[in-house]
């Protein structure tokens, strides 16, 4: 690599091997396989170079408007949730008693399964639901079953109005809706 010192506003190359300023042409030497800027002087040490200049391409400007940069974007994995499973409708309070009977504070809780207390906290009084990995390892470490099959809410069939040639709408759904909130609210009366 040249040195360039500039000196009031002017640039002088130093001799890569010795350091002197070069005055003339500089010369491009091959010296233990490596190429240097050298002084006429230092040249004597090694094979002179014969470099042509390479000529100096300018890119053909392309006129128009610019074709912005494609960038593909990235296709997100797909999350495949399992929908024939579900966290049982307590499950902070089982989380909790079963911590308690194993005589586990939340510190050693979070300890074990490498949480935050405060996610535990959180998951106890059911501020928030744990995600899979969390459940599978609460179940593992607390010997508890917070997992169970999914339950489908059925709507009896002898509700639904029959109807010839026609399929079940949404209508129909919000009507049997309408009247079974209107019958438990007529139980709770009596």
């Amino acid at each position: 690599m040249t040195s360039r010192i500039k000196a009031s506003g002017v640039a002088t190359l130093r001799c890569e091997v010795c350091g002197r300023k070069i005055f003339g042409q500089p010369q491009r030497v091959l010296i233990e396989e490596a190429k240097l800027t050298v002084c006429y002087e230092c040249s004597k040490h090694g094979k002179i170079i014969h470099e042509e200049p390479k000529p100096k391409t300018v890119a053909p400007r392309l006129s128009g408007k610019r074709q912005p940069l494609s960038i593909p974007a990235r296709s997100q994995p797909e999350i495949k949730i399992d929908t024939s499973i579900e966290l049982v409708e307590n499950y902070g309070e089982k989380i909790r008693q079963a911590r308690e009977k194993l005589n586990l504070s939340h510190e050693d809780l979070g300890k074990k399964l490498n949480e935050k207390v405060s996610l535990l906290r959180k998951i106890e009084t059911g501020k928030m639901k744990p995600n899979n990995t969390l459940v599978s390892r609460l179940e593992h470490v607390l010997k508890v079953k917070l997992i169970v099959p999914a339950s489908e809410e059925k709507i009896p069939e002898a509700k639904i109005p029959k109807a010839i040639n026609r399929e079940v709408t949404l209508g129909d759904l919000m009507k049997l809706d309408g009247e079974s909130k209107k019958e438990t609210s007529g139980r709770k009366q009596s």
